[in-house]
């Protein structure tokens, strides 16, 4: 996707966020190639290596006002965990073991039965599914 920083602080102002510079610096990076997921501290070093100073404490900020405004969707799982999703639409994910990232997939061919009783007065904002994969000790796969 090639996004012109005045279409990148467009987006922002629309998410009601003000088009800081370290906003749209961040912007760039995070939605100038596609869907895409990202660390905090993955993002910090990307940030870093593209000569953009901000501190790792501002990137956290910065993910989670992307976050409240829609642009970008959490995923966190093991308590510690936690990677941010430009793709917000409604998917799920593979979680690659020995490389420690996510990779998108659908929800076609998926279904969800015998959900639980909801406690009174809540309702199912949506539903996470991370399937964990590891390479196989098969050698002939």
């Amino acid at each position: 996707m090639d996004l012109t920083p005045k279409k990148l602080a467009d987006r922002l102002r629309l998410a009601g966020l003000r088009p800081t510079r370290q906003r749209l610096a961040l912007a760039t990076i995070l939605f100038g190639s596609g869907d895409r997921h990202v660390s905090a501290e993955s993002l910090h070093q990307e940030a870093l290596s593209a000569e953009i100073g901000v501190s790792l404490a501002t990137v956290y900020n910065t993910l989670n006002q992307f976050k409240a405004a829609g642009l970008l969707r959490e995923v966190a799982f093991e308590g510690h965990t936690t990677f941010f999703d430009t793709n917000t639409s409604n998917h799920f994910h593979y979680f690659i073991e020995e490389t420690g990232s996510l990779v998108d997939i659908g929800t076609t061919g998926i279904e969800l039965k015998g959900l639980p009783q909801l406690p009174p007065a809540t309702e199912i904002d949506r539903v996470d599914i991370i399937i964990r994969l590891r390479k196989t000790t098969d050698k002939t796969a």
